[in-house]
C-alpha cells in the first residue's frame, strides 16, 4: 500500500533531511526530477529541441522549483518562459538560474505553448487561487502548442488552489473549481491527501512520485494509504489440495425482497464472485435468486439458512417490521456482517444501537454520502476522510464511504483509499454486487479493511470493463468482474 502524508509530516521531513543537506539541495533534486517528466511529456509532442513551455510562478517553494526546472529546459534548447504573479517576491536564486540558461520574464502568455508549469501555490496554500491566479487557471485550456493541440499542463508537488490535506477544492463564482487542472502532477518526496482523495484527485491528473531522499525522514502514521494491485494478489485467499466448499468460507445473504427482487439477484452475483465455496440466500426473492443462480441454497428467512461465516443485509430488503426482523437476525450471529441499503437506513433511529455496540464480530457499512447523512446527522463535507474515521469511531465498524475516491475507514483510526473508482459505477444497483463481493471476502476470512480494500478495487476495475462496451448497468459490471477476478484465480 503506498502511504499518504500531511502536509505538517511532509515539512517536517523536509527540515530533517535539509539539515543535513547543503543549501538549495532539495530544490534542485525536485527541479531535476520535474524537468526530466517535462522533457519526457515534450518529447511525446514532437520533441524537446524548440519546445515552448510557460512556467506561471508564485512566491513560494514551488515557484522556485518551477524555475529550476525551467533553467534545465532551457538548457536543452526548449524556449521557456516565465509569467510571475508577484515579481517583486519571486525566488531569487531560481529567477537568476533561469536567466542565465537563456529563459526569459514575460507580462502575457505567448501565443503557442506546449506545456504549461503550474508552481502558483504548494503544500501551503489554502483557501483556493486568488482572482488573478484563478483566471489563469481558468485560461490554461485556450493554450495550445506547435501541433496544434492543448499544452499539457503539469502541476508541481500539487496543482494550485486544492486543499492539501483534505482534497477539498473551493468552488468559484460560476461554480468551477478554483484550482488548477493538470494532466500531470509531479509529487516530490511522499504523496499528500489532495493527489488521491476527493475532488482534488480529479485535478491532478496522472500523478509521479519524485524520489529526493524524503522517505526515511516521514515519521508516525501516514494520513491513508492507497490501495495497489500487489495488494489485492496478497490478499486474495489461495486454493489448497485439501480446500472444499465449505473450508472456503460461506457466505448468507440477507436482500431483496418480493417488491426489489433485483437486490437480491444483484447482490447474490457479488457474492458468488468472491472466494468462498457457497453462497446461502435467505429472503422474499428465492425464486429470482435460484432462476438465475441455481447453485445458491436459498430460504425464506435469516433464521432457516443455516451456518454461514459471514451475513450480507440490506440492499432491496425494505424498512417495515419483517426487514428489521431480519436485521436483527443477521446482527445476532456471531459472525461479521455487511450492512448496506436498507439496513442502513433501520439503523437510523437508534433502535438497535445495543445490538451493534454488544457484537463482538466485525461489521462493515456501505453509505453513499445521502446514508451518511442520516446516520451521522450531517454530511461528509470537505474532509472525507475524517468523516469516515468519525463514524467508524461511533458505530465500532468500518466504514466503505462510497465516492468516486472510496474512503475505508476504521475504528481505531486508519483510513485507506480506493484509486480505482470510476463514475460510471454511479447507477442503481453496483452498490448490491460490491456488498456481495465484500461479504464473500469477509466469509473467506479477510480482515474487515482488507475486505473493505481489496471490494471497493476490484468492483472499480470491474466499472472500467465493463465502460468498454458502452454505458454501464449493474448486471454490466457484475459480469465483468469474471475477467477482472481471472488473474487471481489459481
Amino acid at each position: 500500500m503506498k502511504p499518504v502524508w500531511r502536509v505538517a509530516d511532509v515539512r517536517a521531513a523536509e527540515a530533517g533531511l535539509m539539515a543535513t543537506l547543503p543549501p538549495g539541495t532539495l530544490m534542485k533534486r525536485a527541479a531535476a526530477g520535474l524537468a526530466r517528466r517535462c522533457a519526457l511529456l515534450l518529447a511525446d509532442r514532437g520533441g524537446v529541441y524548440g519546445a515552448r513551455v510557460l512556467l506561471l510562478v508564485g512566491t513560494g517553494d514551488n515557484g522556485g522549483d518551477a524555475l529550476y526546472a525551467g533553467a534545465l529546459l532551457a538548457r536543452r534548447g526548449v524556449a521557456v518562459s516565465a509569467l510571475l504573479l508577484t515579481p517583486g517576491r519571486a525566488h531569487a536564486e531560481g529567477l537568476a538560474a533561469l536567466r542565465a540558461a537563456g529563459g526569459r520574464l514575460v507580462d502575457r502568455p505567448p501565443a503557442r505553448v506546449d506545456l504549461v508549469l503550474d508552481g502558483i501555490v504548494g503544500i501551503g496554500g489554502t483557501g483556493g487561487l486568488r482572482e488573478t491566479a484563478e483566471q489563469l487557471a481558468a485560461s490554461l485550456v485556450r493554450y495550445c502548442g506547435r501541433d496544434g493541440t492543448r499544452a499539457t499542463v503539469v502541476a508541481v508537488d500539487v496543482p494550485s488552489g486544492v486543499a492539501v490535506d483534505t482534497g477539498h477544492v473551493p468552488l468559484t463564482a460560476s461554480g468551477r473549481h478554483s484550482a488548477v487542472r493538470a494532466d500531470v502532477t509531479v509529487a516530490f518526496g511522499a504523496l499528500k491527501p489532495a493527489l488521491v482523495v476527493g475532488p482534488a484527485a480529479a485535478l491532478a491528473g496522472q500523478v509521479e512520485l519524485v524520489d529526493i531522499g524524503l522517505e526515511p525522514w516521514l515519521r508516525g502514521s501516514p494520513a491513508l494509504r492507497v490501495t495497489e494491485w500487489s495488494d489485492i494478489v496478497e490478499w486474495w485467499p489461495r486454493l489448497g489440495p485439501a480446500s472444499e466448499k465449505y473450508s472456503r468460507g460461506v457466505v448468507g445473504v440477507a436482500t431483496g425482497s418480493a417488491t426489489y427482487p433485483g437486490a437480491a439477484v444483484l447482490s447474490v452475483h457479488g457474492a458468488l464472485a468472491g472466494p468462498t465455496g457457497m453462497v446461502r440466500y435467505a429472503g422474499g426473492a428465492r425464486a429470482e435468486v435460484l432462476h438465475q443462480h441455481p447453485s445458491v441454497i436459498a430460504t425464506g428467512r435469516v433464521a432457516d439458512a443455516g451456518r454461514v461465516q459471514a451475513w450480507i443485509c440490506g440492499s432491496g430488503l425494505g424498512t417495515g417490521e419483517d426487514a428489521a426482523g431480519e436485521l436483527r437476525a443477521v446482527l445476532s450471529a456471531p459472525v461479521p456482517v455487511v450492512l448496506d441499503a436498507d439496513a442502513l437506513t433501520l439503523l437510523v433511529d437508534g433502535s438497535l444501537a445495543e445490538r451493534l455496540r454488544n457484537r463482538d464480530a466485525p461489521i462493515v457499512v456501505t453509505p453513499h454520502d445521502r446514508e451518511f447523512t442520516r446516520l451521522c446527522g450531517e454530511e461528509p463535507g470537505a474532509d472525507r476522510v475524517s468523516a469516515a474515521l468519525r463514524l467508524a469511531a461511533w458505530m465500532n465498524a468500518t466504514v466503505l464511504l462510497k465516492g468516486d475516491r472510496t474512503v475505508i475507514g476504521t475504528p481505531d483510526g486508519r483510513a485507506y483509499v480506493n484509486p480505482t473508482g470510476t463514475s460510471v459505477l454511479a447507477t442503481g444497483g453496483t452498490g448490491d454486487v460490491l456488498a456481495g463481493l465484500l461479504g464473500s471476502l469477509l466469509a473467506a476470512g479477510l480482515a474487515p479493511e482488507r475486505a473493505a480494500a481489496t471490494a471497493a478495487y476490484l468492483h472499480g476495475l470491474a466499472g472500467r470493463e465493463a465502460a468498454r462496451g458502452g454505458p454501464v448497468t449493474a448486471p454490466d459490471v457484475a459480469v465483468a468482474l469474471r475477467p477482472v477476478l481471472a488473474p487471481l484465480v489459481d
